[in-house]
């Protein structure tokens, strides 16, 4: 019998209800008795919905993220935070975002954040040090395994493994990670034998980094991992997700552990001969249901595949989704405004969980026990392959027409500096911001109230330029430099663009974690990209009347709108960025026809598309910074065009960043403290850059000098004449009240440094 188990569900409940509660117990508004007991509720509501699996994870709830939660479940807590409270979820919530609530008295520095391999996802970095020692903390692990043996579940506790914990950590001074590798397996040895004596049969260990190149010292370190902990009185299961195995292959089949899963949606090619490798009492779990994109898994095509191999491995077999559900919906069945047609091509997390029962039930009982579901199943797989939405000849018959000559500026950087500089006349260290500001529960509720009709049209433009003004007001008497709209009329800055582009479609619930309380909802990519208007030109030209200081347009690039999407599966990823790029192309012309002299294009997500593995990040960087090039680079040497990447280690590809030839860059620096920044000691980087001196994703207002020091770190590899004063990323998620002083202190920071830089010319 073939068994069926989950590797993770999406913890922030159908309707966000966690992000609410803990976003309530930062402003007080909640205790932490009321918070506890949210989480609680929605544990046990997923735990139900996941009840018809042989296994149910547990441990794969967090109130901000799992690998910040492993750090304090081994102890690993950094040494500012230790002793800040004798309650340990305000010490938690103090190394994720630098301060618990708003009756914390003071502000730590938060933990550094960044992506969690190629997902949209961000997790806090563990840090080490000479001093770094482990406790085990193991009681909320325990606490909720108790949970859900009272529901009478199976339960599979969901862990990150050491290896992988260590190679996502930082070394924050000049220790070798790898020697604290022994004291952690003698503490991942003491949490197996409370695992056990709680109860606990199998335990599934994540090991992620298997599907990345390793060094031979550190596929030495899962040796001396699995080989230290072999004796251990829980079976372990170790998982793999997101890519192949490749040169670890053999490695992940010899490790003295009972069983292996991997992803057989990115490393289906690999599994025969990973069940010739396997050692015959081990277990072999494929992840044979897509658990990163929303589109119905073809049953029939899985079954045929499936079926040999499970007359090979019988009850050896386990199936699952091919990695946690934290990257998809929660249930496709509260969206009732998708087109039906559309809908019924989609599964989200409950589904795929339907989708694993009907796999199993087929292969255990025979598919005539789930004929109709099969059927009606093809049915749909069918419908979409057939459908008149996906396909559009005049995108195709356009994509086609694109030549070299459309990603290339008039002139190279050093001569549109000069052009640009004579232009704009901006002072040294000029400031900016990224492009959002707050927004208000009065914005929400109006563009709210304008979708249900509840407003006119009239009514709900008039808002917007109100609020338009009110930023565009507060910059002037902030006196920034160059100046932003503040993007009230929009939702998000995926979905925002995708509600005006043809061949996407959008959910109603369709949320997905980013970051903490931070959700995001990706529009759907289901056929060819075109854009019938412009999208911003309007809104820019209104902010661009009220001032004389240049206003910059603000556009999310072809890339980003891809990566942050649920993309089509049909085509290749490379074409349908193509089709955005020409899309987003149309609108930066019409901003330039329409007086937009700046003009920033993000690409917050170029780097998280990168392959695992660097042998296959050349062909996705050809394609990725071609879009981004065809997009930007067909207006006039005095166009200025920006760009913004934010928490992501972006050192390795900043060859591929420069080939953008943005005439500006703004970048993630301030959790990292400027380490972000060492890639230019080598590389003589050309362009302007603004590296991020407000760390946005915490409530801490950062002092003048603080930012001051930052830029000054800058300073010593690129030139002042080339740097930018700038938060981190867009104030959205921030209150006023926090943003108003934080870009005070920013702009005094930069004039400091103007003052500082004409005492050291005179």
């Amino acid at each position: 019998m073939v068994t069926t188990h989950n590797l993770g569900f999406p913890r922030i409940g159908d309707k966000r209800q966690l992000k609410f509660a803990v976003e309530k117990y930062w402003k007080n508004e909640i205790n932490q008795s009321e918070l506890l007991n949210t989480a609680q509720t929605l544990r046990q509501k997923h735990w139900q919905t996941q009840q018809s699996l042989d296994f149910v994870p547990v441990g794969d709830f967090s109130f901000y993220d799992h690998l910040l939660d492993m750090s304090f479940l081994l102890g690993n807590i950094p040494r500012r935070a230790k002793n800040l409270s004798t309650n340990s979820l305000d010490n938690y919530f103090s190394v994720a975002r630098g301060r618990s609530s708003q009756s914390t008295c003071c502000g730590i520095q938060a933990g550094e954040m960044t992506k969690w391999f190629d997902t949209n996802y961000h997790y806090i970095v563990p840090e080490f040090d000479q001093e770094t020692t482990f406790n085990l903390d193991s009681s909320q692990l325990i606490a909720q395994i108790e949970e859900a043996k009272a529901q009478g579940l199976t339960t599979k506790p969901v862990i990150i493994g050491p290896v992988s914990y260590l190679w996502l950590g930082k070394s924050k001074d000049d220790l070798n990670k790898l020697d604290l590798l022994e004291p952690l397996i003698q503490i991942y040895g003491q949490l197996f034998q409370q695992l056990s004596q709680a109860g606990i049969d199998w335990v599934q260990v994540d090991e992620p980094i298997l599907v990345t190149e390793l060094s031979s010292e550190w596929q030495h370190a899962f040796r001396q991992a699995y080989y230290g902990l072999q004796n251990s009185p829980v079976k372990i299961l170790l998982a793999t997700y997101f890519g192949q195995l490749q040169d670890n292959l053999q490695l992940a089949c010899d490790l003295p552990v009972d069983g292996l899963h991997i992803d057989a949606i990115n490393d289906k090619d690999e599994v025969n001969k990973i069940i010739d490798w396997l050692p015959q009492h081990k277990i072999l779990s494929l992840g044979v249901i897509n658990g990163r994109n929303i589109w119905k898994t073809d049953l029939n095509a899985t079954l045929n595949w499936l079926t040999p191999i499970h007359d090979r491995l019988q009850d050896r077999l386990w199936i699952a989704p091919s990695c946690s559900l934290l990257h998809v919906p929660v249930d496709l069945n509260h969206e009732t405004l998708l087109p039906a047609d559309i809908k019924d091509w989609l599964s989200f997390a409950s589904q795929k969980l339907t989708e694993l029962a009907i796999l199993a039930q087929a292969l255990n009982h025979g598919r005539a026990t789930v004929s109709d579901a099969l059927a009606k199943n093809q049915a749909a797989i069918l419908r979409r392959k057939e459908s008149t939405l996906v396909h559009q000849s005049a995108v195709k018959k356009r994509v086609l027409e694109v030549n070299q000559a459309w990603g290339l500026r008039q002139s190279n950087y050093q001569a549109r500096a000069k052009i640009q500089k004579a232009r704009f006349n901006l002072p040294l260290y000029p400031t900016t911001t990224i492009g959002s500001f707050p927004q208000t529960n009065t914005i929400r509720e109006t563009r709210r109230d304008f979708k249900k009709e509840k407003i006119t049209e009239q009514t709900y433009r008039q808002a917007m330029q109100d609020e338009i003004k009110h930023c565009v007001k507060i910059q002037e008497t902030l006196n920034l430099d160059v100046l932003v709209h503040g993007e009230p009329e929009r939702n998000d800055m995926v979905e925002y663009f995708g509600e005006q582009l043809d061949g996407y479609t959008f959910s109603q619930y369709g949320w997905v974690q980013s970051y903490g309380s931070r959700c995001v909802k990706p529009p759907i990519i289901f056929g060819d990209i075109s854009r019938p208007k412009a999208m911003t030109v309007e809104w820019t030209k209104y902010a661009q009347s009220l001032t004389t200081k240049p206003m910059k347009g603000m556009l999310t690039g072809p890339v980003t709108l891809l990566n942050w999407s649920f993309v089509r599966d049909d085509q290749p990823r490379s074409e349908t960025c193509l089709q955005l790029a020409l899309a987003i192309r149309d609108e930066v012309l019409d901003l330039e026809k329409a007086g937009i002299a700046i003009i920033q294009i993000d690409e917050a997500a170029l780097r998280e598309g990168l392959p695992l593995r660097k042998s296959q990040w050349q062909n996705y960087l050809d394609w990725a910074v071609n879009a981004f090039k065809i997009t930007a680079n067909g207006v006039k040497d005095d166009t200025q065009i920006h760009t913004h990447m934010c928490y992501s280690e972006f050192n390795d590809i900043i060859a591929a960043i420069a080939d953008m030839d943005a005439d500006v860059i703004t970048i993630e620096t301030s959790r990292s403290d400027m380490e972000l920044l060492d890639v230019f000691d080598e590389f003589a980087y050309p362009n302007e850059i603004g590296p991020g001196v407000y760390d946005i994703h915490s409530p801490n207002i950062p002092s003048v000098q603080a930012m001051v020091d930052l830029i000054e770190k800058a300073a010593l590899r690129i030139s002042p004449t080339r740097l930018w004063v700038n938060p981190d990323c867009g104030l959205k998620t921030r209150q006023w009240d926090e943003v108003k002083p934080a870009l005070e202190n920013m702009v005094k920071a930069s004039q400091k440094l103007r003052q500082n830089a004409l005492s050291c010319i005179n």
